[in-house]
C-alpha cells in the first residue's frame, strides 16, 4: 500500500506539473493563440497574413534592385518613357559591356579595392591593438578614453568634413598635402570607435584564465594577442573587416573632395564624374555593376556578420 501511495503521489505531482506547463503555454502572448491556429479558418488567416507580409518586405527590399538590373537591360527610349515598363520589351545586354568600357570601370574598381583593403589593414592593426589594451591591459584612464571614443559616435559625420579636409590639406607637424593620395582615405578611417567597441566587447568575453596561463608560461602581452586572442577572435574580425571594406566602398563625399584626379577616383565618384553625356540605360548598368560586390559580400558573409555581432554578448 505504501508503494501504491507513493506512485499515486508521483502521478499527482506529474499531472500537476503538466497542467502548470499547459497553463504557462496558454499565458504566452502571441499574435494568434494556439486554439485559433488549430482551427481551419484561423490557420488560413495566419498563412494569408504571413504570405502578404513576406511579399511586402520582398517587394520593398528587392524591388529597387530589380528595377536597377532591368533598367540596365532596356533601350534608351524605354528607360525614359512614362509610364515605365515592368519588363524590358527587348533585352540589351550590351549596355553592361558598354558601361564597363566607356566608364573604365576596371580602373575605378581597382582603385576602390586598393583603398578599401588598405583601410582594412590599418583598422585591423590599430583598432585591434586599441581594443585589446582597453580590455585586457587596463591602462590608466582607460574608461575615460573609451567614453571619449564612444562620444565621437554622436557627432554627425558631415560636421567632421571641414576639419578633416583642412588637416589632410596641410598635415600638422609633417606639413604635407595628402590630396590625391591613398593616405587621404586611409588615415581618417583608421580609428573607428564603433569597431573598437565591438572588438573590446568580444575581448571582454574571453576568459581571463587563458591569458593568465599564457602569462605563467612566459608569453608577453603581444605574444598572447597573436597566439591566443586573435585565433579565437575570427568571427568579430570578419565583421570588422566587412564593415571596413563596405565603409570605404559606399563613401562618396570624402573621396570626391580628396581625390580630384580622375585617374585616382573611387567607383562611386568616377561614375558620377563620367555620368554627363552617357545614356541613362548605360549609367544604370554601371550603377548595377558597382553594387554587385557589396551585395555578394553580404550574401556570402551574412551568417558571419550576425554571429560576430552576437559573439561577445555572453561571457564564457
Amino acid at each position: 500500500m505504501a508503494s501504491n501511495t507513493l506512485v499515486s503521489r508521483r502521478g499527482t505531482r506529474g499531472a500537476g506539473a503538466g497542467r502548470r506547463r499547459d497553463m504557462d503555454r496558454g499565458r504566452q502572448r502571441t499574435l494568434i493563440s494556439p486554439a485559433q491556429l488549430g482551427r481551419p479558418r484561423g490557420r488560413a488567416v495566419y498563412w494569408i497574413v504571413f504570405a502578404l507580409v513576406v511579399a511586402a518586405f520582398t517587394l520593398v527590399f528587392l524591388g529597387p534592385l530589380y528595377w536597377m538590373v532591368t533598367g540596365g537591360l532596356k533601350a534608351t527610349q524605354e528607360v525614359v518613357q512614362s509610364p515605365p515598363t515592368a519588363f524590358p520589351s527587348s533585352v540589351h545586354t550590351e549596355n553592361y559591356s558598354q558601361a564597363w568600357t566607356v566608364m573604365d570601370l576596371s580602373k575605378l574598381l581597382f582603385n576602390t579595392l586598393y583603398y578599401a583593403f588598405g583601410a582594412l589593414a590599418f583598422q585591423l592593426v590599430l583598432d585591434v591593438a586599441a581594443a585589446y589594451s582597453l580590455s585586457k591591459l587596463r591602462p590608466v584612464f582607460g574608461k575615460v578614453i573609451l567614453g571619449m571614443m564612444l562620444a565621437t559616435l554622436m557627432i554627425p559625420a558631415t560636421v567632421l568634413v571641414v576639419p578633416q579636409y583642412l588637416t589632410v590639406l596641410d598635415v600638422p607637424i609633417f606639413e604635407r598635402n595628402l590630396l590625391n593620395s591613398p593616405w587621404a582615405i586611409w588615415l581618417p578611417s583608421v580609428t573607428n570607435a564603433f569597431n573598437i567597441f565591438l572588438l573590446k566587447r568580444f575581448f571582454d568575453s574571453i576568459p581571463g584564465e587563458l591569458l593568465d596561463a599564457a602569462a605563467i608560461d612566459g608569453a608577453s602581452p603581444l605574444r598572447t594577442l597573436r597566439s591566443i586572442v586573435l585565433p579565437i577572435s575570427r568571427p568579430i574580425l570578419g565583421v570588422v573587416s566587412i564593415f571596413a571594406v563596405v565603409g570605404v566602398w559606399k563613401d562618396f563625399l570624402w573621396p570626391m573632395l580628396t581625390l580630384p584626379d580622375p585617374a585616382k577616383q573611387t567607383l562611386n565618384v568616377g561614375i558620377y564624374s563620367l555620368s554627363n553625356g552617357v545614356p541613362l540605360n548605360v549609367l544604370i548598368a554601371a550603377l548595377t555593376i558597382a553594387s554587385v560586390p557589396t551585395l555578394l559580400i553580404f550574401l556570402l558573409f551574412q551568417r558571419n556578420i550576425m554571429s560576430g555581432l552576437t559573439a561577445g554578448g555572453l561571457k564564457g
